[in-house]
């Protein structure tokens, strides 16, 4: 079967939200966090279809009326109860696919970013999501190796970008070689090349450099990569080595990609102390519109918003408030994923 994974700026149907709970590591900042996915709902049903997941009915009936409140339009929104551990459906729900043509959805391994977190109830939900009916006329593939859909990001012409730690993690694939891994990747998801990068990690990153922290492809020759021009940052040397990474790297044609920084947030500390992983890389292209998270650094948000512009003349900047997502260590991209191929027709 002739497997090819899509970009993200594809036509898509639907994204998949897992709500915030109560009972979780939200606590502390609920009110916050819901406000934020109150931002995201608000935005994406402008476009499209928006699924909840939501933890127990109880949570469902308040989702339904907070989001009616503020007048999110119902008919775009399908609400679902279902168990889970974690709100980062980047990394558990399904990759959309085209297969011969026409579409599907892949299933891949989850173990809580290298056996770091519980995940058993999230490793489910993919293969639940397509027993309750979420596409029509596509078909689920199922794989057995460990993938996290924060970790690949794919120019749709063979090329999938990753990072080497976090792909090549022995905690994630034990007994995987490196050329094992590539040629999985290879066939899954229909790509000639695999790229590890080698630089790139933010501090405070529990995924291990996931590469949507990093770097971004956008259209098929524009990659959007974090970058950090502070000498006095711990992130300084390791970012301009991945910049000249990408730097090197040529398109399939020869020709060298267009690259577009995103300057690195300022320092965000928990109440620890511990630096945050923020990130303007980790945007969500929907239809129309890019989510870009924004972390209350007037200048530094809208830098990025102006420069996504240039790159996405066709859609929407919608900045959402993300410094509530990053007390988790995540941000908008990880918090949702797109459905793409007649997903809820």
């Amino acid at each position: 079967m002739g497997v090819t994974l899509l970009p993200e700026w594809v036509e898509q149907d639907a994204v998949l939200v897992a709500w915030p709970r109560p009972q979780s590591d939200w606590q502390p900042w609920l009110d916050q966090v819901e406000q934020t996915y109150l931002e995201m709902a608000q935005a994406i049903c402008r476009f499209q279809q928006l699924i909840i997941l939501c933890y127990d009915d109880i949570l469902r009936q308040h989702v339904s009326e907070l989001l009616a409140r503020h007048d999110v339009p119902p008919a775009r929104l399908i609400l679902l109860t279902r168990h889970y551990n974690d709100t980062w459906t980047r990394d558990y729900a399904p990759l959309s696919a085209s297969c011969d043509g026409t579409p599907c959805l892949l299933n891949f391994m989850f173990n809580g970013w290298g056996g770091k977190y519980p995940a058993e109830l999230d490793n489910a939900v993919s293969p639940w999501l397509y027993e309750q009916g979420i596409s029509t006329d596509t078909h689920l593939i199922n794989y057995e190796l460990e993938l996290e859909g924060g970790a690949v990001e794919t120019d749709c012409l063979g090329t999938l970008l990753t990072t080497r730690q976090c792909m090549l993690d022995s905690k994630r694939n034990p007994g995987m070689s490196e050329q094992d891994i590539t040629e999985s990747l290879k066939s899954s998801l229909g790509v000639d090349r695999v790229i590890y990068l080698q630089h790139g990690k933010l501090l405070g990153d529990d995924t291990d450099g996931h590469i949507d922290t990093l770097a971004r492809f956008c259209t098929k020759d524009t990659i959007a990569h974090v970058s950090c021009e502070q000498d006095s940052d711990p992130h300084y040397e390791s970012l301009n080595s991945m910049r000249q990474e990408l730097q090197d790297l040529s398109q399939p044609n020869g020709e060298s990609y267009r690259l577009i920084d995103l300057p690195l947030p300022e320092a965000i500390l928990n109440d620890d102390g511990e630096r945050l992983p923020a990130t303007y890389a980790n945007f969500l292209i929907i239809n129309g519109a890019v989510l870009l998270p924004t972390y209350q650094q007037a200048d530094l948000d809208s830098e990025c918003q102006q420069r996504l512009a240039e790159v996405f003349p066709d859609r929407e900047i919608i900045p959402v408030n993300a410094l509530p997502l990053i007390q988790q260590y995540g941000s908008v991209h990880c918090a949702t994923m797109q459905l793409a191929g007649r997903t809820l027709a």
